[in-house]
């Protein structure tokens, strides 16, 4: 990193060290104000930035930062007042913690010059065959899409955590492997772990493995997911959903890529990418203390939000008829939408995103009923139309208790479908709970917990025709 402008990190660094050197900056961390004093004046950094509590941060600190004239980014608590340097000071920033990485980067291009060092821009390089014939097609017919195609492909090959955001089943997953296919480590493991699908002490074996003996069960050793994606990518879906205990654990491996097997005392080194998703609101989550503030730096260095399907409406017909051929090749079939069925698929909404229109086109093509199909988007479309003129702008302004009244109709529109899905898929496996968890693509306990949610048994009273 030679070369490169210093940014002055002066408290803790929690990732923002990361994060300022995707920028092109040089990261040096001072615990101390005396230490920050001192590199300030050997290095003159471009940026220093302050991340430390209110009462930490005096008038004096400020003014002494502020003397050489180097711009400042202040990092503070909500509470308590933000001392002011006093006479002429260096362009100043103030954000509040926790601070996201893209608040951070908008922030750094406030306080500096427009002639200071931005992200680095992509280098003209050759991608390999198959991030070009499988994903960058996915990731190009629509803006907002080719937007994140360009972040995808400047930040390949630079060795940082991801972290992607999104409703769930937008694509999060595929804009991970792009990532991975796009990258210098395209020929090693992509290794995807599902951090929703298992317990927090079967999790952790999962992701670190476990020696002989070390608890009850584990009759030989066993290699952990981190170990598999050495020299590749690990993937950590949902990670939202990781208990707080393992969090811990996991930040240092995030940190030092360094760990060691459940029951173990070798220490095990590997080098493995570690890309991370959720669509779960992490901000919430921190403040309600369910995710932990420096893991959610280390892990959110860079940041792609992913849109969902109803914002990007141009994909729906190109992605339709993506899945058609594909299922069409799978099931040996030779389906073909109607005209007025692409015109329908492109006026849904679709709540499940990408992966609900997935499942749709391959019952499509499974099933071979056109008809039904077509029943089945009119009837979505009549019920969004019939909940649009309840919203009319043209009707006086909803009540507290009409809002309330529209999302518990949405709510119970959701679980009859949710009930309706259970079963058919039970009804044709014959309540076989193992088939139809891997149909549904669900964990064991996530069904039968579902199960009794929906009332379901094999003579429920309730079973509609």
């Amino acid at each position: 990193m030679a070369g490169k402008p210093v940014a002055l990190i002066l408290g803790d660094d929690a990732g923002i060290g990361q994060c300022v050197q995707t920028m092109g900056f040089r990261p040096i961390v001072a615990d101390l104000p005396n230490h920050a004093m001192e590199m300030q004046r050997r290095l003159s950094p471009a940026l220093v930035l302050v991340n430390l509590p209110n009462g930490d941060l005096t008038p004096r600190l400020l003014r002494r930062l502020s003397r050489s004239g180097t711009p400042l980014l202040l990092m503070q608590d909500e509470a308590g007042p933000i001392p002011g340097p006093e006479g002429p000071h260096p362009p100043l920033c103030v954000l509040k913690r926790p601070v996201s990485p893209g608040d951070l980067r908008a922030a750094v291009r406030i306080v500096l010059p427009l002639s200071s060092p931005d992200l680095p821009t992509h280098t003209d390089r050759t991608f390999g065959k198959r991030y070009l014939t499988e994903y960058a097609p996915l990731l190009d017919y629509s803006a907002k899409m080719q937007a994140i195609k360009e972040i995808v492909e400047q930040v390949a090959d630079i060795n940082t955590t991801i972290l992607f955001r999104g409703e769930s089943g937008v694509g999060k997953d595929l804009v991970a492997r792009a990532v991975h296919a796009a990258s210098s480590r395209a020929d090693g493991p992509f290794i995807k772990v599902n951090c929703a699908a298992l317990p927090g002490e079967l999790l952790e074996s999962e992701l670190f493995g476990h020696e002989k003996g070390a608890f009850t069960g584990a009759y030989r050793r066993k290699l952990g997911k981190f170990e598999f994606a050495n020299e590749g990518t690990i993937y950590l879906d949902e990670i939202g959903e990781l208990p707080l205990a393992l969090q811990a654990k996991l930040l240092h491996v995030v940190q030092d890529l360094q760990f060691s097997r459940i029951g173990g005392r070798e220490l095990i080194r590997v080098d493995t990418r570690i890309l991370a998703s959720t669509n779960r609101n992490l901000e919430v989550a921190l403040s309600h203390g369910e995710f932990r503030e420096d893991l959610y730096y280390r892990l959110n260095v860079v940041e792609i939000h992913v849109p969902p399907l109803r914002e990007r409406p141009e994909e729906i017909p190109v992605l339709a008829s993506v899945f058609l051929d594909r299922f069409n090749r799978e099931y040996h079939q030779n389906r073909e939408f109607l005209p007025q069925t692409l015109t329908l698929l492109a006026n849904c909404p679709w709540p499940g995103n990408v992966r609900e229109l997935e499942n749709f086109v391959r019952r499509f093509v499974v099933l071979g009923n056109a008809e039904r199909s077509q029943q089945e988007l009119e009837a979505a479309l009549r019920t969004i139309k019939r909940t649009d003129s309840l919203a009319s702008p043209s009707l006086a302004p909803p009540t507290a208790d009409v809002t309330h009244g529209l999302r518990e109709i949405a709510r119970r529109a959701a679980r009859d479908a949710e009930r309706k899905a259970l079963k058919e898929v039970l009804d044709r496996v014959h309540w076989n709970r193992v088939a139809a968890s891997r149909i549904l693509k669900v964990s064991y306990k996530t069904l039968l917990n579902k199960i009794v949610e929906c009332g379901l048994s094999r003579k429920s009273p309730h079973e509609s025709a």
